[in-house]
């Protein structure tokens, strides 16, 4: 190698010309953008500077990225450019191009610092240089009044909670995700005169699935939006009726309502409620207007492909509360382990499994969990059952056999004894959120935790964490009037102690739930 003495004896235009020389090789072995992590196709390539730029939404950047070769892009954020917080990896085109990532869960009014992380087919990584972004504000008055605790050592699980609630006494938001402080998050504005969110679901793809229903009223709409709360597709109870029409089926649907199931396969799940008129029912001369409920699975054309209906498998005269109300079903669950249905019935304190084999299945009713049920519960107690329950969701990996079942047991005329008695005469009615050991070879279950909370007539969620702590949704719980909603954060043990919790005032929440982040698989 020429020593530093050397190469001053050289003359200024060949000391210029090996300069350019040595500028050109680092460049070619250094590459472009923030670097790359491995030698690679990526190296050689230049990565042109993104750009980030608004949406309508005021908490939602859109970054965008044009990337030389076949690649993922992800974008790390946070308030430094230390970061902190990671969306999922969108692919770019087969052979590179332009790719756009929205960038949600960032507060209002605060400034960001993002970066996009460009990764290879060979692995290989690179980086764009550090942009910011500038978050709006909500209006205050569409802010819901909420208030956060944390326990004195405290640790609430890390991640986001979606929350789906009524109308409060102004224009408030109804679809929102708040982080364990209670900071707003994201939102989704859409037209309310569509009705209350019943639920809102995160996709694999990363949009927001959401089911709109005015309770009371024919309707219902489905809506497949972006984090922008831009619509990706949308249709409604008179679309549906229309395709059930041409796919020659009978069932006409009044509403789409309480949940919506995304399958693997791409199809849509759906709960709807139909109704038939029905003659000299016992106790019940002459015509009355029966509502139940059906299940609707659509392809991904939104073509109906497998129908049920409860009228066809249940006894209409069994109707413990609220009939003409007859069914009202809450809540639809996937098994994955052997692709048949459960749904739980509020109206019925029943949670039904049904044989829908992907598709496939008769529709057979294989077994009614509940009181006056299929099961024999450990205790004997009839009060140990749960009734008019809400959200009930697989509690352990398998999902057949001896299993796991967490629901919102609201307690609605809870059965106190042998007798019969309900509860609102000789004692209050109570909620409590529980999870109930079901073994479906034997037929007997068990409560395995349940934790006594003020009544709540209507709404609620039970969701056992990864640290198996327990997620609860009380939607109107009566010390907060009706009118307010509390989720928690609770301890799973025979004495419960809560670790975290939200109240949120002057508004019900249908079912908040809890997320690792706005992104699948992502965790915050």
């Amino acid at each position: 190698m020429r020593s530093k003495k050397g190469f001053l004896k050289l003359s200024p235009r060949c000391r210029l010309g090996l300069l350019v020389l040595v500028i050109l090789y680092m460049s070619a072995t250094v590459g472009c953008g923030g670097g790359a992590s491995n030698p690679g196709e990526s190296a050689t390539s230049r990565l042109a500077e993104g750009t980030v730029s608004a949406t309508g939404n005021p908490l939602v950047a859109q970054y965008t990225i044009s990337t030389p070769a076949q690649a993922t892009v992800a974008v790390q954020f946070g308030p430094t450019a230390n970061y902190g917080f990671l969306t999922s990896p969108q692919a770019s085109p087969a052979q590179g191009g332009a790719v756009t990532v929205l960038v949600a869960g960032m507060k209002q009014n605060t400034l960001y610092h993002m970066q996009a992380i460009v990764t290879y087919k060979d692995g290989s990584q690179q980086w764009d240089i550090d942009h910011t972004f500038q978050t709006g504000s909500i209006p205050p008055a569409r802010v819901p009044k909420l208030r956060v605790t944390t326990a004195p050592g405290g640790n609430p699980t890390p991640g986001v909670e979606l929350l789906s609630l009524t109308p409060g006494p102004t224009a408030q938001l109804l679809a929102l995700a708040v982080d364990p402080a209670g900071n707003i998050i994201w939102y989704c504005d859409y037209d309310g005169s569509l009705g209350i969110p019943q639920p809102i679901k995160l996709l694999s793809n990363g949009h927001m699935l959401m089911v709109l229903y005015l309770v009371g009223s024919p309707g219902g709409t489905v809506q497949e939006v972006d984090l922008a709360c831009n619509v990706v597709r949308q249709f409604n109870y008179n679309d549906l009726n229309q395709k059930l029409k041409g796919a020659g089926y009978s069932l006409q649907v009044y509403s789409i309502d309480h949940d919506i199931v995304s399958l693997p396969n791409g199809h849509l799940l759906l709960i709807t409620t139909d109704s038939r008129v029905l003659t000299d029912l016992p106790g019940y001369p002459g015509q009355t207007t029966v509502l139940g409920n059906a299940i609707v699975d659509l392809d991904a054309n939104n073509n109906p492909v497998w129908v049920w209906d409860a009228f066809d498998h249940l006894d209409v005269n069994r109707h413990p509360m609220y009939f003409p109300d007859w069914t009202h079903a809450n809540a639809l669950v996937y098994s994955a382990d052997d692709g048949n249905l459960l749904l739980s019935m509020r109206h019925q304190s029943w949670v039904l499994k049904i044989d829908y084999q992907n598709g496939s299945g008769s529709g057979d009713v294989l077994w009614k969990l509940g009181y006056q049920g299929d099961f024999d519960l450990s205790s004997g107690l009839p009060s140990d059952w749960f009734y008019g329950q809400h959200d009930a969701n697989f509690a352990s990996s398998n999902s057949t056999g001896d299993f796991q079942l967490a629901l919102f047991d609201n307690g609605n005329y809870r059965i106190l004894d042998s007798g019969g008695t309900t509860c609102g005469t000789t004692s209050p009615c109570y909620s409590a959120p529980s999870v109930f050991e079901v073994n479906e070879t034997t037929r007997t279950a068990s409560r395995k935790w349940f934790f006594q909370t003020p009544y709540s007539w209507w709404g609620g969620v039970t969701r056992v964490l990864p640290n198996s702590n327990v997620f609860v949704d009380e939607t109107t719980p009566l010390d907060l009037n009706l009118t307010g909603s509390r989720v928690m954060e609770v301890t799973q043990n025979p004495t419960p102690t809560v670790v975290w919790q939200l109240e949120i005032d002057g508004q019900n929440s249908y079912r908040t739930i809890h997320l690792p982040s706005l992104y699948p698989e992502v965790q915050w």
